[in-house]
Order: structure tokens, then sequence, then C-alpha cells
């Protein structure tokens, strides 16, 4: 068995899966485009294996699906499917902001104030990719002061499907603005200490979110 080569594979393979990925996070490859191996590898530069095996990654996130004999696609994005994501996500939102407020200290206040200042600047650019990595990097830091690995892992396979979301709404311009207010209001109940009132407001925030399902996602 020649380990390097497996290493190098397995690197392609992690290479070929992060820049997939973010083509299906920001659309550049459609909800219910096709997936062709070979016409993939060409424009990325790789061999066919390691971008199969980052097609197979994608399949089993549900992020793309697989008809045998006939098609490999990017997953659709609809109304329900969206809805379902986000039923998932507010009771693990809501208990990684409960655990996150008691480590949170003024050092750590500061950092969180300071990425909603960033992810307000990323607003004013008008990049959809500028404002969805500022808003990750602040719901991230919340998650890392909770300090709950398990939590975490769990809410890792959801992230690629709330990132779509996400970047759906920021590049409609729908209510980007209103999220650093929320922001701001969610970091005042933190502030006090006041763990459940902070993870009910972030809930809200994702509960929102639902609300905008309808204009921007179809069934």
């Amino acid at each position: 068995m020649n380990v390097l080569h497996t290493v190098e594979r397995q690197r392609m393979s992690d290479i070929a899966f992060d820049r997939l990925l973010e083509a299906i996070i920001r659309e550049d490859l459609a909800p219910g485009a096709r997936i062709r191996d070979a016409e993939l590898a060409s424009q990325l530069g790789l061999s066919r294996t390691p971008v199969r095996e980052a097609v197979n990654r994608l399949i089993d996130l549900g992020l793309a699906e697989s008809k045998p004999s006939a098609h490999t696609r990017v997953a659709t994005l609809t109304a329900r499917s969206v809805e379902r994501t986000l039923e998932i996500l507010q009771p693990l939102d809501r208990l990684a902001v409960e655990q996150a407020v008691q480590h949170i200290g003024q050092p750590e206040l500061t950092k969180l104030r300071a990425l909603n200042d960033s992810f307000a600047a990323a607003i004013d650019t008008g990049s959809p990719a500028a404002i969805l990595e500022a808003d990750v990097a602040f719901h991230q830091a919340l998650r890392d002061y909770a300090d709950n690995p398990v939590l975490a892992r769990i809410m890792m396979q959801l992230d690629p499907h709330v990132q779509r979301i996400l970047y759906r709404k920021f590049s409609s311009r729908h209510g980007a603005p209103n999220t650093v207010h929320h922001h701001v209001a969610l970091l005042e109940l933190i502030a006090t200490g006041d763990a459940v009132g902070a993870a009910e407001s972030s809930a809200m925030q994702w509960g929102a979110l639902g609300g905008q399902v309808g204009d921007l996602f179809t069934d």
C-alpha cells in the first residue's frame, strides 16, 4: 500500500469537496444542476477519482442526489426542505447559545461585538459571499463558546444546508441589516448573563428566517 499516494488522493478529494461545496452554497452549481464527474474534473484540474469521492460525500450529506444509471444532480431547495432544516436547527441553536453564555466574559463579548461589526461592514460591500462568511464567523464563535463537542458535530452536519439558505437570503438582500440589530440585541442579553433569554432570542431569529421561506423558495 502506497501511503503517500493515499494521502495525496485524500488531499485532492478534500480540495474537490471544498470547491464543489462552495459552488453549491453559492449556487454556481444551481439546485437541480447535473453533476458530471469528467466535466468537473476538467474544470477543477483534477482527476476523476477524487472528484467522484467528493461527489459521494456530497450525496451522503444530502447536498447531491444520485439515481443509478440515470443522473447525479445538486439537491433542490424547496420551501418544505428549508422549513425542515430550520425546524432541526432551532432547538440545537437554542441549546448552543444557552450553554455558550455560561462561558462568555468580557473578552469573549468584545470578540463577538467585533465579529458583528465585521458582519455590518460585509453588508456594506454588497457581497453575499462576504456577508455569509461574516455571519458564519459570528455564530461559529457562539458555538465554540458552548464548549460542547457533541453538539458541535451534530450542527456541523447541518451547516452546508443552513449556509445554502442564508446565501439565498443574503443574495436577495432580504433582512441582512435586521440581522445586525438582532445580533446587537442578542449580545445585550448575553452581557447580562441571561442565558435563557439569549437562547430564545437566537431561536426567534431563525424562526423569522422561516417566515421568509415563502419569499425565497418555492415548493
